[in-house]
């Protein structure tokens, strides 16, 4: 039972410490990931590659990836 408990706990920590791929693996966030786009301005592109890792691997990472900005893409396309 013992055993069991302990394997539980590891892999919920284990999850945890995967969480929120974009934040822990993108990189510095700029300020472009930060600011929401305007009114009329282009959307954000997202890190499919991320977004896919926090879907599988724990799905509350995406939240967090997306309050922090860090799933999106760092330099706008074509600048």
């Amino acid at each position: 039972m013992i055993k069991k408990l302990i394997k539980t706990v590891a892999v919920v920590l284990i999850a945890f410490s995967v969480t929120s791929c974009a934040t822990v693996f993108g990189g510095k966030i700029t300020q472009y990931q930060k600011t929401k786009p305007a009114p009329g301005q282009a959307q954000r592109q997202v890190r499919v590659g991320a977004l896919v890792a926090d879907i599988l691997l724990f799905w509350p990472g995406a939240i967090v990836d997306f309050a922090t900005g860090a799933i999106y893409k760092p330099v706008p396309a074509g600048k």
